[in-house]
C-alpha cells in the first residue's frame, strides 16, 4: 500500500510518518481526563472510553474550533457538542409524559423471550426526590440514570470524558486533507436480540432509525472458507442445523468425530447454572472436548470467545457456552445485526444525552469522581473535581480499572470480601483498532463486516462507508474508502508498530486491491480496559447490589442471574441498579427483556439432562 499526503513511505520509529496513533494505556475510567502523549508528541487529555469531544460541527462537518498545530491537528476541547463546557442541568422540566410507561415496547421476534416484569409501586416520586449519583457515562451508566430520572429522581451523571458514550464514545480528528471525521474504538454490532440496549436507544429515538441492518454476518478463514449467516435459519435448533449444512467447515466425516456427549450442556444453558457446571473449564479445552472441526472452531465458537477481547484459552467456557445460547440455541432472533448510520455520538449518545436533560438530569462531564464514602445519617458523598456532593444513593457504572480505583480511594464501602473481589477484577489483553482513510475504493464486492481467522492478529474489517453515513460522504466526496481494522488479545511481544504493521499485510492478503491504495491518514487506538472473564472467576465477580444497600455497581463487568452479555449486559445491569433503587423508594420499576433463560424445547433440555445424569 502507499502513502499519500500525512502518510508517507517514510517511517519514525516504525510508524507511517504522520499516523496519529494512540498506543497509550489510558488512565482508568473514573470521571475526568487523564494525560497521554501521542505519538507525535503532542500532549493531549483524554482515557479510558470516550476521548475527545465532538466541537461545534458544522453542516459541511467542519469544526468551527479545528486548527492545526507544529505538533499535528489540535482541537479544542473547552466545548464539547450537545453537551456545555463541562456541565448541564435540567431544563426547565420533564417533557409531559415522556418516559412515563415506557419499557415495554421492546421489538422482539422470539416469542419465546422472556419478560422480567417491572416491579409495582408509585408511577413516580412523589415530594421532594431522592437524589441519586450516577459515575459513569457509558451503557450502564445511561441507562441507570435514564430509569431513575423517568421517575422522578433527581439524578446527576459523572463522566470524566467530554462526551458520553463509554467504550462506544467518539471523539473529532482532523485528517491530512482538511476534513474532520469521528474517531472511535470501532466497530459495534447491536444484535436484536440486546432487548434492553436497543430499549434504552428509543427513548431518544422511538423507530430506532438511528441503526441499519447488514446485509449478513460472513466469516472467512485464510484457507478460502466463508461461511455466512444471511441463508441461516434463525430459530433454534433449526440455526445450529442449518449452519452446520451450509458450512464448508462442517463434513461428514468432521461430525461423525464429534463428541455429542461434551456438547451436551449447550443445550439447557441456565444462569446461574451454566457457571456452576463450566466456569472451572477454559473455552478452548471444552471445545477440544467436543471435537469440533478445528475450521468450525475458528469460524464460530472462536469469533464469539474475541467477542470478549480474550484468547480462548483464558476465557471461561461458561461465557463462551451463554453466548452460544444467546446468539444461536437460545433465541430465534439470529446472527444478524444492525450498525449505527452515523459515528456513535452523533447516532446515539447526544440525542439521549437530550433526552435525560429533557427529564431533569444533570450531566456533568469532564468531571472526574475520586471517592464514594458513607455520611452519616444517610447518603453517599461523591467528591468529584474538587467539590463534594451528597447524594442519596449511587450507581457505580465503571470499567475494572475505574472501579477499583474508586474502591480504593473509599474505604468506606463494601465489606472486606466485597473489596477483595473488586481488587481481584482483572482486564482482557490489549487490543488494537486501525482505521485507514484511503484514495481510492475498496471492491464494490466487499461486504461491510468481515469477520476473520487465520489471518493473523486481523480479527475483522470494516467497510465504513458502506454504512456509515460520515465515513461514506467522506468516500463520495474523495472517491476514496474508509476501512477499519481490529486485533482482538494481540500479541505484542515484537511491539505494538509490529502489530500495526502485520493488519496492514493482512488486509492487503484479504482484499488485495488495497495494496496499491494510498494512506490520506490513519489512526490507531490500543485499549486494555475491557472485562476479562478468566476461568473460575465469575462467583468472585461484584453483583449490582453491594453490601450497602444504596450503592449499586452496573457494567458488563457485573454478575448477573440473567442470560445478557457484552454490551446488553451494560444495559440490563444499568436498569438493574435503577430498579433495586426504585423499589427502596416504592416506585415502580422498568420491566426487562431477555433471551429464554433456559434451553428453548423440552427436547433439547431432556437431551442436556443426560449429560447431568
Amino acid at each position: 500500500m502507499s502513502t499519500s499526503g500525512r502518510g508517507t513511505d517514510a517511517r519514525t520509529d516504525g510508524r507511517r510518518a504522520g499516523a496519529n496513533t494512540t498506543d497509550r494505556p489510558r488512565d482508568a475510567h473514573t470521571g475526568g481526563p487523564g494525560r497521554y502523549r501521542t505519538d507525535t508528541g503532542h500532549t493531549d487529555t483524554g482515557s479510558t472510553g470516550a476521548g475527545h469531544p465532538d466541537n461545534g460541527r458544522t453542516d459541511n462537518g467542519r469544526t468551527d474550533n479545528g486548527r492545526t498545530g507544529a505538533d499535528g491537528p489540535v482541537v479544542d476541547r473547552t466545548r464539547p457538542r450537545g453537551i456545555g463546557p463541562h456541565r448541564t442541568g435540567p431544563r426547565t422540566g420533564p417533557r409531559s409524559g415522556a418516559g412515563v410507561g415506557r419499557g415495554a415496547a421492546f421489538d422482539v421476534r422470539d416469542r419465546k423471550s422472556h419478560v422480567l416484569p417491572a416491579r409495582p409501586g408509585r408511577a413516580r416520586v412523589d415530594g421532594p426526590p431522592p437524589h441519586a449519583g450516577v459515575v459513569g457515562g457509558g451503557i450502564a451508566g445511561l441507562a441507570a440514570a435514564t430509569a431513575l430520572a423517568e421517575r422522578g429522581v433527581r439524578v446527576t451523571l459523572y463522566e470524566r470524558e467530554y462526551g458520553l458514550g463509554g467504550r462506544l464514545a467518539g471523539w473529532p480528528v482532523e485528517l491530512a486533507d482538511g476534513s474532520v471525521a469521528t474517531m472511535s474504538r470501532g466497530f459495534h454490532a447491536f444484535f436484536r436480540q440486546y432487548y434492553n440496549l436497543r430499549e434504552l436507544l428509543r427513548r431518544a429515538d422511538p423507530g430506532l432509525h438511528s441503526l441499519t441492518p447488514l446485509p449478513d454476518y460472513p466469516l472467512r478463514h485464510s484457507d478460502g472458507m466463508l461461511d455466512s449467516f444471511a441463508r441461516v435459519p434463525r430459530t433454534p435448533p433449526l440455526s445450529a442445523l442449518g449452519f452446520a449444512a451450509l458450512s464448508p467447515s462442517f463434513g461428514w466425516r468432521d461430525l461423525l468425530r464429534m463428541n455429542p456427549a461434551a456438547a451436551l450442556p449447550l443445550l439447557d444453558v441456565r444462569v446461574p447454572g451454566v457457571y456452576e457446571r463450566l466456569d472451572t473449564i477454559g473455552a478452548a479445552d471444552f471445545l477440544a472436548r467436543i471435537r469440533f472441526p478445528e475450521a468450525a472452531q475458528h469460524l464460530a465458537f472462536e469469533v464469539f470467545s474475541r467477542s470478549f477481547f480474550a484468547d480462548p484459552r483464558e476465557l471461561s467456557a461458561a461465557e463462551l457456552a451463554l453466548m452460544f445460547h444467546i446468539y444461536f440455541l437460545g433465541s430465534s432472533e439470529g446472527l444478524l445485526f444492525d450498525v449505527p448510520r452515523e459515528p456513535f455520538p452523533q447516532a446515539l449518545w447526544e440525542p439521549l444525552a437530550e433526552y435525560l436533560r429533557d427529564q431533569g438530569a444533570t450531566i456533568r462531564t469532564a468531571t472526574a469522581v475520586d471517592s464514594v464514602e458513607p455520611v452519616r445519617g444517610g447518603g453517599l458523598a461523591v467528591t468529584a473535581a474538587g467539590g463534594t456532593a451528597v447524594h442519596d444513593a449511587v450507581v457505580l457504572a465503571l470499567d475494572t480499572a475505574g472501579l477499583q480505583r474508586v474502591v480504593a480511594a473509599s474505604p468506606g464501602i463494601g465489606g472486606a470480601a466485597w473489596r477483595a473481589g473488586v481488587a481481584g477484577l482483572r482486564t482482557a489483553p490489549p487490543f488494537l483498532v486501525s482505521r485507514f482513510w484511503l484514495d481510492r475504493p475498496v471492491a464494490p464486492a466487499r461486504p461491510g463486516f468481515l469477520g476473520t481467522s487465520g489471518y493473523g492478529d486481523l480479527d475483522n474489517i470494516s467497510v465504513l462507508d458502506r454504512w456509515e453515513g460520515e465515513a461514506h460522504r467522506w468516500a463520495l466526496r474523495t472517491g476514496g474508502s474508509v476501512v477499519e481494522l481490529h486485533a482482538y488479545a494481540a500479541r505484542t511481544d515484537g511491539g505494538r508498530a509490529a502489530v500495526r504493521d502485520r493488519l496492514l499485510e493482512q488486509l492487503h492478503r484479504v482484499y488485495p486491491e488495497t495494496r496499491d491504495a494510498g494512506v490520506v491518514d490513519e489512526r490507531h487506538e490500543w485499549r486494555d480496559d475491557c472485562p476479562l472473564f478468566p476461568v473460575g472467576g465469575h462467583g468472585s465477580r461484584p453483583s449490582v447490589r453491594t453490601p450497602d444497600p444504596v450503592l449499586m455497581v452496573a457494567g458488563d463487568l457485573v454478575r448477573t442471574d440473567l442470560p445478557v452479555a457484552l454490551m446488553e449486559r451494560a444495559a440490563t445491569s444499568g436498569f438493574l441498579a435503577a430498579n433495586a433503587l426504585l423499589a427502596r423508594w416504592g416506585v415502580r420499576g422498568h420491566p426487562l427483556r431477555t433471551v429464554p433463560p433456559r434451553g428453548r424445547s423440552a427436547l433439547l433440555r431432556a437431551l442436556a439432562s443426560l449429560g447431568r445424569a
